[in-house]
């Protein structure tokens, strides 16, 4: 396999424009997507289902849309994938369980049916831990995906929408779409060196995605760049692919946030405990970011949370279990079926909490929502790493523990957050920076994230 460097891949928003001009068809990057997948998915293991036929005549449908000047907006004619925990009318989606592995969808979710809608092309369905009950991306049935940025070893892509993170970066899809309830998007975007965004709690619709904890479930865009992720998120949430054309053009709406820089931005970094928690490389990158949008003119102070991060994850640990036991619980109860073990574990961990437990759980969590908030009142955003430490060997992986340290607490408070590159660590693999706000801040994550991406593109 190539290198992971920027040439080998292809931008969302340079094929768009390509697209436009007639530079290049959207039939022909459709077919260099499906020769990739033919080449090295028996390797990377990163799709559930390839939809050749389908995606072949959508961009068929979609050159003449060009030729004749029916363009829908910079979303047209992109090859994606779709994590399949997604609905599908139609298709198999098996949530990542063998026990689904004939189950048919009866709907299609509504983030999809937009995808679709803003003529994007779906090139098929991406693997995913088993109901995204996990952040390493492991799946003891249905495969674990191998991360492109070792083509020695088996290193884990991060999860749970592990199949995602492997199809993009390896240029098996221009973008995909993941879920992330503890860290599913930033994890495998971190891990695989792609951007990911986490976003506000409804912002983005659930409808037709398998729940994992219908609390915390978020969907999110992963792309290869920060402009690429935007125009994504943008379809996502439903803006006309006419408004999106505008926007980029005339740097308006959201778009306006990439070039307005962070002098004067108020910014908290972690304090001495969760530096233990890190790495020496995670550790350098992060602090040679920080340093140099000081330089810029932000205003950095250290931020000590309400509530502990290693608390936060306990919490959420049996928050997220408890959701699942109510929506999967009674698949994990029957020995039977032929279910990822890891994940049994932790679903059945919740199978004796009591309502009244169920209750406090909450409680608990509106609680720290507003303890966060009031702790924000000093900053606009939070600066952490995604991850503590480089993707590891799948070997290695140890189950008991979460790796979303950094990316669970935004989860529980309710917060949006974004995951973006920072540069590589001595073995060549993706590290990873991440920006935290309140919730509907997205446009504050990504003023931020516009120069960190700057950053790492220039000193790294």
């Amino acid at each position: 396999m190539e290198s992971l460097t920027k040439t080998n891949f292809h931008s969302l928003f340079d094929l768009s424009h390509s697209f436009k001009k007639g530079d290049v068809k959207p039939s022909e990057i459709v077919e260099l997507c499906l020769g990739n997948i033919e080449k090295l998915d028996s390797s990377l293991g990163a799709f559930q289902s390839i939809y050749s036929k389908s995606a072949r005549l959508a961009a068929k449908a979609s050159d003449l849309a060009f030729s004749s000047g029916h363009r829908l907006g910079p979303f047209h004619g992109i090859p994606f994938a779709l994590k399949d925990i997604c609905e599908l009318k139609g298709k198999i989606t098996t949530g990542g369980s063998a026990l689904y592995k004939n189950r048919k969808s009866k709907e299609t979710a509504i983030i999809a049916s937009r995808l679709l809608a803003a003529g994007g092309i779906l090139l098929g369905k991406t693997k995913t831990v088993e109901f995204a009950f996990g952040g390493w991306g492991t799946n003891q049935k249905m495969g674990t995906p191998k991360n492109p940025w070792d083509t020695r070893k088996k290193r884990i892509c991060g999860g749970s929408s592990a199949g995602s993170a492997a199809a993009v970066a390896s240029n098996m899809a221009i973008c995909a779409v993941g879920t992330d309830t503890g860290g599913s998007v930033r994890l495998p975007a971190a891990f695989c060196g792609l951007t990911g965004l986490k976003v506000t709690k409804n912002l983005i619709p659930t409808d037709g995605i398998i729940p994992l904890s219908h609390t915390l479930d978020t969907p999110g865009p992963m792309a290869r760049s920060l402009l690429d992720m935007i125009i994504m998120f943008e379809v996502l949430r439903g803006t006309e692919g006419w408004q999106i054309d505008r926007d980029i053009f005339s740097n308006e709406g959201i778009f306006k946030n990439l070039i307005k820089g962070v002098n004067g931005v108020r910014l908290g970094v972690i304090n001495e405990s969760d530096r233990q928690m890190c790495s020496t490389e995670v550790l350098r990158h992060y602090d040679e970011i920080i340093l140099n949008l000081e330089k810029q003119g932000a205003i950095i102070h250290c931020y000590d949370p309400p509530i502990s991060y290693l608390e936060i994850s306990k919490k959420m640990s049996s928050l997220i279990a408890t959701e699942a036991y109510h929506h999967h619980g009674h698949l994990y109860e029957d020995h039977k079926n032929p279910m990822d073990e890891d994940v049994r574990e932790r679903v059945l961990s919740a199978r004796d909490f009591s309502a009244c437990d169920y209750m406090n759980l909450l409680d608990e969590r509106k609680q720290a929502e507003r303890l966060f908030l009031n702790s924000m009142l000093k900053f606009d955003a939070l600066l952490t790493p995604t991850t503590a430490i480089e993707a590891p060997l799948v070997e290695d992986v140890d189950q008991s523990f979460s790796p979303g340290h950094f990316t669970r607490p935004f989860n529980y408070s309710g917060m949006c957050a974004l995951s973006l590159p920072m540069g590589l660590s001595e073995n060549g693999l993706p590290l990873s920076f991440q920006i935290a706000s309140r919730p509907c801040y997205e446009e504050m994550v990504i003023q931020i994230g516009a120069s960190v991406e700057k950053l790492s593109t220039t000193i790294f």
